[in-house]
C-alpha cells in the first residue's frame, strides 16, 4: 500500500514539481506547465496522465490496480492507481513517464 504522504513524497520529488488544488484533488504540475497527475485522498487512488498509447501499456500491468478514468479525459490518457494495490516501483516509473511527456511536450506558459 502507498500512503498519500509517500505519493506526494514521490511526485514532489520531480524538479520544478508543485502541488495545486483541482476540485477535490491535489494537483501535481510543473511549475509554469500542465499537471502530470492528481491524489484523491478519499479512496486513495490517484490519476496519472498518459499519452493512450503509455496508457495502453500501463493499464496490461495490473489488470485490477490499474485502469483508464471512465470518461472523455480516460479516452485521452488519464488512468486510475489503485494506490492500495499498486507496487511503488511502478507508480514511481508512471509518474516519471508522465513528468517527462510533460516536461519534453508541453512549452512552458
Amino acid at each position: 500500500m502507498i500512503t498519500g504522504k509517500q505519493f506526494s513524497e514521490l511526485a514532489l520529488s520531480f524538479p520544478g514539481t508543485e502541488t495545486v488544488p483541482h476540485f477535490e484533488r491535489i494537483g501535481f504540475k510543473i511549475s509554469g506547465r500542465r499537471m502530470f497527475a492528481t491524489y484523491l485522498e478519499k479512496d486513495n487512488s490517484c490519476n496519472i496522465f498518459f499519452t493512450p498509447a503509455e496508457q495502453r501499456l500501463f493499464c496490461k500491468m495490473s489488470k485490477s490496480g490499474i485502469y483508464p478514468v471512465p470518461n472523455k479525459w480516460g479516452e485521452k490518457g488519464a488512468t486510475t492507481f489503485d494506490l492500495n494495490t499498486v507496487d511503488m516501483s511502478l507508480v514511481r516509473e508512471a509518474l516519471y513517464s508522465a513528468y517527462n511527456t510533460v516536461l519534453n511536450s508541453f512549452p512552458k506558459k
